[in-house]
């Protein structure tokens, strides 16, 4: 039996399962920030203990950097107490467990996606994840690429106006088209929309019921309703993300980039705005590559995780 784990931010998820991709059983719980990596570490220890046999193999997805290698945590952006945590050595020690791998999340993802996602059958694959954060994973025939370590292809991190001698005043890919900074832009915009605009409706709606965050999940339903602003929305984002795309294609040339996280539940729109944009950012002399959306959602970093060990 293997086990594959993924620790994010605001989830944490379980599975047992096999190496082609199929899942057993699952275990979710809900991160809470407050308890920190401590929190986290009792749920997997005590998740393991309910396993009807040790793991033979275990696969990590974590949500931040880390040295693969070794499978010491560099750092967690949004919980505490990860910073230079020995996880594959923690987890040896309950488990016994021969083989442990660990990656970051979107190189977890991205290799779901390619072995067992909508990207089957190519050679080089990218993934971006557009999510609380941005990420990045690049495939090439069903093995993740590797820099230097810590970091990995953090697309989300690219610049699209350089900070200044001070380090701020900069815009960074993430800081424009994560899921925060859209939800941002909404509710900076809801002031001056009409209120027959339907996705001004929707989200206040919901900030009605008390649901303060999360409002570019209204951008899809807003733009079914043909609302104009949901439009623009979704083409502007969709040119960010493509412009930093642009510089994967120049340096890397994928056959197929995926687009994955909360952000692509958007869906159709949004790919549609980021295939029309990228040829504006590229090379002439360059195919633009084919642009898909993520088919394992939830299961992206899971399944993922399970690949790493097979």
């Amino acid at each position: 039996m293997n086990l594959g784990i993924e620790i994010g931010g605001t989830k944490l998820q379980l599975v047992t399962g096999e190496s082609d991709g199929r899942i057993h059983q699952r275990y979710r719980y809900a991160v809470d920030p407050a308890q920190g990596a401590e929190g986290i570490l009792t749920h997997i220890d005590q998740t393991i203990q309910q396993l009807p046999e040790p793991p033979q193999a275990i696969g990590i997805g974590f949500g931040g950097p880390v040295d693969w290698q070794t499978g010491r945590i560099a750092t967690s952006h949004q919980i505490q107490g990860w910073a230079g945590f020995e996880l594959a050595n923690w987890l040896r020690e309950r488990t016994g467990a021969q083989s442990i791998r660990m990656e970051n999340d979107a190189n977890v993802a991205a290799l779901g996606e390619a072995r067992h996602g909508v990207a089957t059958g190519f050679r080089h694959v990218f993934y971006v994840t557009l999510g609380s954060g941005v990420g990045g994973g690049m495939v090439i025939d069903g093995q993740l690429y590797h820099g230097t370590t810590p970091g990995e292809a953090e697309i989300g991190h690219l610049w699209l106006v350089p900070p200044d001698e001070s380090g701020a005043n900069g815009q960074t890919i993430e800081q424009t088209c994560s899921g925060w900074a859209v939800d941002q832009q909404i509710r900076q915009l809801l002031p001056q929309l009409p209120n027959d605009s339907v996705l001004k409706q929707l989200v206040t709606e919901a900030h009605s019921n008390g649901i303060t965050t999360g409002e570019a999940k209204f951008l899809h339903p807003a733009y079914e309703q043909s609302d104009p602003v949901a439009r623009m929305l979704i083409e502007q984002i969709g040119s960010v993300i493509a412009l930093g795309l642009s510089h994967v294609v120049h340096l890397f040339h994928p056959d197929v980039i995926v687009l994955g996280g909360g952000l692509s539940l958007i869906g159709e729109p949004l790919r549609a705005a980021v295939r029309q944009a990228l040829p504006r950012f590229v090379m002439k002399a360059f195919q633009p590559p084919i642009v898909l959306l993520a088919k394992l959602g939830e299961d992206a970093v899971p399944i993922g995780a399970l690949a790493l060990v097979s």
